[in-house]
């Protein structure tokens, strides 16, 4: 039976997520005294949680691969943290740890607080650098560049830094972070307000996206790989487990169609693990879903299902080109495939 890690901010009716305790940058210049360099750090993720898929979905975008090795954590953590239950004998084996908080208490003894991913941990160290979710995507797009592959998308291009920026804080604010406030919800005021913000937004991006191919421009943008991170786990998760129910993503055509675009594009669809998504959500959730029954539903063959959205135009890497096959360590199962809990 996995130990419940309860759910963040419950003692208040309102869910408040807390802000990233580790912000330290790892730059070209190294201003905050960790340098780019390639094999040097290691990026610890669960492919259950959608800001640690922001962080897959660009490293493999970027072609980092190479750059920065990958430690995937166990869906099923504990009050011990993020827990590397994947790998033989229960550690990591290029940091040698059992938990990800192991990384933080060498950062800061003592440190009682959250222990997040995504997470980028110095390898000769062992000491956490960065737990700053929003700040590691965009770093990598603009602070790796000389690691980045032959052909790498410009995923925050400076001419549209402002628009992508403020589409991004309204889809995190109402989207990204809205289902969270919905799910964890502890009165029906803070249930209701977060559902109404979460599918005004949802109506304001259908009707964005109804005429062009991506939120930003016409290429994929970071402000793409944070709208899908959510809208991926949509209808497995938040739907239902989250209250999230006025309509399902494949209720709405220009979402379900949007998603389902980027899903069948390299890296995005191919970092995906509905087995590891829907046994975090519905085990670890224990105050929400207390029988820790994973649902096998809904059916996920969809995703691979012809979406048109190539007549919109547009070019999905700009200039550049797709990233190739994920190394065969990290490969996924497809959707309707063994793994993913499809019906």
């Amino acid at each position: 039976m996995t130990t419940s890690v309860g759910n963040p901010g419950s003692t208040t009716a309102e869910y408040k997520r807390s802000p990233s305790h580790f912000t330290d940058r790892i730059t070209a210049d190294g201003a905050d005294g960790w340098p780019v360099e390639a094999g040097r750090y290691r990026l610890v993720v669960s492919r259950a949680c959608p800001w640690a898929s922001r962080a897959l979905v660009v490293r493999r975008l970027l072609g980092l691969e190479d750059a920065i090795s990958l430690a995937v954590a166990d869906p099923l953590q504990d009050e011990r943290s993020w827990r590397f239950t994947l790998d033989p004998d229960g550690r990591d084996p290029v940091l040698g740890i059992a938990f990800l908080g192991e990384a933080y208490a060498a950062r800061e003894p003592g440190y009682d607080g959250g222990v997040s991913v995504p997470a980028i941990v110095d390898v000769p160290s062992g000491v956490l650098v960065t737990n700053d979710y929003p700040r590691i995507t965009l770093d990598l797009a603009t602070e790796w560049t000389a690691l980045h592959r032959d052909g790498a998308p410009d995923l925050y291009p400076e001419p549209l830094r402002d628009e992508i920026d403020e589409v991004m804080e309204d889809v995190y604010r109402n989207l990204n972070n809205g289902v969270y406030l919905a799910g964890f919800a502890k009165s029906e005021r803070a249930y209701e307000r977060a559902y109404r913000n979460l599918f005004a937004c949802w109506d304001r991006l259908s009707e964005r996206l109804a005429g062009r191919r991506y939120l930003v421009g016409d290429t994929i943008t970071e402000a793409d790989v944070r709208l899908f991170t959510t809208l991926v786990r949509f209808d497995a998760v938040y739907h239902n487990h989250f209250k999230c129910n006025r309509n399902k993503l494949t209720e709405d055509p220009v979402l379900w169609a949007y998603a389902r675009d980027l899903f069948q594009t390299p890296g995005f669809g191919d970092t995906v693990d509905f087995d590891h998504i829907k046994r975090h959500y519905y085990q670890v959730h224990t105050d929400i879903n207390p029988t820790q029954i994973v649902p096998l539903g809904p059916d996920l063959s969809g995703w691979l299902t012809p979406h048109h959205r190539e007549e919109l135009g547009g070019r999905p890497f700009g200039d550049g080109t797709p990233p190739g096959p994920p190394p065969a360590a990290e490969e996924i199962p497809a959707p309707g495939r063994a793994g993913t809990g499809g019906a």
